[in-house]
């Protein structure tokens, strides 16, 4: 499709310009939605902070377009979650029984 930008007056192009932007932000929801299916509430989960640290959490809500993750240092995160990725849940050692992933 190819649309000729020289014809359209002002109130088109601000139209336009609406309608994409409405369609952009349909994506990223549509994508959004996609990626949180795949995560489940209790999942651990890593991600990247602003200061490219891994942080390593639990995910605990799910928002309209983030992920709430509480991390094990006890701090809330809404991430997007596309940003984050799976890891297998750590070894938990309760006295003297350590608890196995099933399988």
């Amino acid at each position: 499709m190819q649309i000729d930008l020289d014809k359209l007056n002002e109130a088109q192009l601000l139209e336009l310009n609406h309608r994409i932007i409405e369609r952009l932000r349909f994506l990223q929801q549509m994508r959004a939605h996609s990626a949180m299916l795949k995560l489940a509430i209790g999942e651990r989960v890593a991600f990247l902070d602003h200061g490219g640290e891994q942080k390593r959490g639990c995910v605990v809500r799910y928002n309209r377009k983030t992920v709430t993750v509480l991390t094990d240092d006890g701090m809330q995160w809404r991430i997007s979650p596309g940003m984050l990725s799976k890891i297998q849940p750590e070894k938990e050692i309760v006295g003297n029984v350590i608890a196995l992933p099933r399988s």
